[in-house]
């Protein structure tokens, strides 16, 4: 049996996410993979460096930080989230990101992105975090309409989200069978039709595929998070997610907000932690 992370993106709702990943890695739980979309790529990455804490540091220090996100970066840039800084001077220089480590940990380690010319997912599997590939991690973050498309393997991409938001049933079929899903809504969360199709497909005249799958992702999310349910009740999969909506906007630059994010993750991790580490553990034996 192969044992799974798959955790869903979300923006700075990601930082719940962070918080479970943290309590896992602070208490020895491996996996043979894992996978992640937009935040759940960009933060979950630390899980293969092995580097708690760090995502939370970086997001405390910098959300005020105009280099970061919001809307001067916006303007500036072309993203929401300043893409030199947030993927080369952040990880290089001011709050190393262990490229050592990423390359010598066995774990599998997969970005979903969504090719915007044929509005398809793209399953990527990162053998390292160099040469080109931290584009994988920033094409899966780039909110379509508040980021340029990224170039990454080739290819025209944007956020991974817009196609697979939590891609268990891929990681399943790529033959991890047990799997912990880390989602970042609670369990009531039905996401409603797009309002917006006429001015999505307006801003995406240049490509119609990926303006499909924006409108068409809250049929494809809803299906996806009655899936995880299914599986979930098979036994196949354990679903932490917080069990009220978080109190962080997409792009938030209040540091408390973000740290009560993060530390609702770590409630959430510390409580399933033995249950965890029981089913990982019967997947191993």
């Amino acid at each position: 049996m192969k044992r799974g992370l798959v955790m869903e993106g979300g923006a700075m709702r990601g930082l719940f996410t962070t918080g479970v990943i943290d309590v896992f890695m602070e208490n020895g739980i491996e996996f043979d993979g894992a996978i992640g979309v937009s935040a759940g790529a960009c933060f979950g990455c630390n899980y293969k460096t092995r580097q708690p804490g760090r995502a939370m540091r970086y997001n405390l220090r910098f959300c005020r930080d105009p280099r970061y996100s919001g809307v001067r970066t916006f303007l500036c840039t072309g993203d929401l989230y300043g893409a030199e800084f947030c993927y080369h001077t952040i990880p290089e220089q001011l709050d190393p990101f262990d490229y050592e480590a990423f390359e010598q940990n066995p774990m599998e380690f997969w970005v979903v992105c969504t090719n915007v010319e044929t509005g398809e997912p793209v399953y990527h599997k990162m053998p390292h975090a160099r040469e080109g590939e931290m584009e994988f991690l920033q094409a899966s973050a780039s909110m379509p309409l508040v980021s340029r498309p990224v170039r990454a393997g080739g290819r025209l991409m944007l956020d991974g989200g817009m196609t697979d938001s939590i891609p268990l049933k891929f990681f399943e079929d790529a033959g991890y069978d047990r799997n912990v899903v880390i989602l970042t809504r609670p369990a009531d969360y039905v996401k409603r039709p797009n309002r917006q199709a006429p001015l999505i497909r307006l801003a995406l005249r240049k490509y119609p595929k990926m303006a499909d799958a924006m409108i068409r992702r809250p049929e494809a999310y809803n299906a996806q998070t009655a899936y995880v349910r299914e599986r979930a009740a098979a036994g196949a999969a354990i679903v932490i997610q917080p069990k009220e909506a978080l109190p962080v906007r997409r792009v938030e630059h209040d540091a408390e907000k973000l740290r009560a994010a993060y530390e609702l993750g770590r409630a959430a991790g510390a409580e399933r932690l033995e249950e965890v580490r029981q089913f990982l553990g019967e997947a191993r034996a």
